[in-house]
């Protein structure tokens, strides 16, 4: 049975929280340092289930690494390039998208076979588009149950050459194919076919790679050429930025009843794209001030906004919860159907929860439009082990009637301490 988490009527907020590691930045600086050459320490390291999938497939594959200071710093060996998989025959990658699909690309270079697989849910979430490009590049990968779906062989064969990639469902196939190249044996020229999504997420992936001394020429996006035969180099040391996207719950449950919260370890020139999602809370009438290595939010009167979230998918989420605090006016979410292949199904997942609580939804194919409720309603939140669902959802408490969480351990997923973190700036009435 799951266990279910009530939080009580929240009167106000107030106080600072400093973020964990971003998962993005975690994961794809973890992999890259383990390709690369040299030892880096990587410090403010993410500390949750999906970066544990990553470090536990790294160790099976022969990568050297010290973990210290709760499992947020790591002292991690490169390997030039050169994985050893003679004494694994499979990897289990849970539902961490940003640890499965770029070490799938990895792997179909290093011309060994091996087995990769993840869980339930992330056998449902689709691969098509990232091993047809690969197989393009002469990977060569088998299905294993389902065809176009995990669990999948690795036989190797990836060498690179003229790649034509779909990323219209996910921006991890093009940062798989990214991380990739620099290591195959020829020059590669990846093409994107149509509409990129989530397009702040390929920033994150060439500054991490610029970072560890490889460059790639980016032509608006459509075009990338990437030299072979390359080798990452360390920087020595790399600090990973605060998770903007945890950063979003806290700066919104100010907007909606805060004197005021600071978050730290972020700050206005941040590499990932959730940055945006501060001006656009902004927008909606909160009061925001930046510092050196933090942001603030104040409490104001907050209304509506119709907005193409096309490039923040994960904060979009956070806005949908606001939009129940407005004065009343529509909020429109549009662009957003990669949200249907996330953990779950998120438009369907956040539309039925939604409508729970009180509130008018209108759910279509890309897009969700809500009307704030009349009046919240005290219910019990399905999470679909979901991290997202349940740290959004947390946000209820801050009307005037209590939620009640199911499963609030998926928020291990990313960020473990959450719900201790909320309680430590939530202040109740006597």
């Amino acid at each position: 049975m799951n266990d279910i988490l009530t939080l009580n009527p929240i009167s106000y907020v107030h106080g600072n929280v400093v973020l964990p590691g971003s998962k993005s930045i975690s994961n794809r600086s973890l992999l890259i340092a383990a390709m690369s050459c040299g030892t880096t320490l990587l410090k403010n390291l993410l500390n949750s289930d999906d970066i544990y999938y990553m470090l536990h497939a790294l160790k099976k594959l022969g990568i050297h690494f010290t973990l210290k200071d709760n499992n947020t710093t790591c002292i991690i060996q490169g390997c030039s390039g050169k994985l050893n998989i003679h004494n694994t025959s499979s990897l289990f990658l849970g539902n961490a998208g940003t640890a499965i699909r770029p070490l799938t690309a990895i792997l179909s270079s290093q011309n060994r076979e091996i087995v990769v697989t993840g869980d339930d849910r992330m056998q449902e979430r689709p691969i098509k588009d990232l091993i047809d490009a690969l197989k393009q590049g002469g990977a060569i990968i088998q299905y294993i149950k389902k065809k176009n779906y995990f669990p999948i062989l690795i036989k190797g064969g990836f060498s690179g050459g003229k790649i034509l990639v779909k990323s219209n469902i996910s921006s991890q196939f093009l940062t798989a194919l990214l991380i990739s190249a620099p290591l195959s044996k020829i020059d590669t020229h990846i093409v994107v076919d149509g509409e990129l999504v989530s397009r702040p997420y390929i920033d994150i992936t060439l500054s991490i790679m610029k970072s560890f001394g490889i460059t790639i020429k980016n032509d608006q996006y459509k075009n990338f050429y990437i030299q072979g035969n390359q080798k990452y180099s360390s920087p020595g040391e790399y600090h990973i930025e605060g998770d903007a996207s945890s950063a979003s719950y806290f700066l919104a449950a100010a907007a909606i009843k805060g004197k005021s919260v600071r978050v730290t370890g972020i700050h206005k020139n941040s590499i990932q794209g959730d940055i945006k999602f501060i001006d656009i809370l902004e927008n909606m009438g909160a009061k925001i001030f930046w510092g050196k290595n933090y942001v603030e939010c104040f409490k104001n009167h907050l209304q509506g906004i119709i907005l193409d979230a096309n490039d923040i998918p994960d904060t979009a989420m956070t806005i949908a919860m606001l939009a129940l605090f407005t004065d009343g006016s529509i909020t429109k979410i549009k662009n957003i159907y990669n949200w249907r292949v996330k953990e779950t199904d998120r438009l369907h997942a956040m539309t039925t929860e939604l409508r729970k609580v009180g509130a008018i939804v209108e759910e279509k194919r890309d897009s969700i439009k809500i009307i704030p409720p009349k009046k919240f309603v005290h219910v019990k939140i399905d999470t679909y082990n979901d991290h997202r669902i349940a740290m959004c959802f947390s946000l209820i408490a801050l009307s005037n009637q209590p939620v009640s969480i199911i499963n609030p351990k998926c928020v291990a997923k990313t960020f473990p301490n959450y719900f201790t973190e909320l309680y430590k700036i939530s202040f109740f009435n006597p």
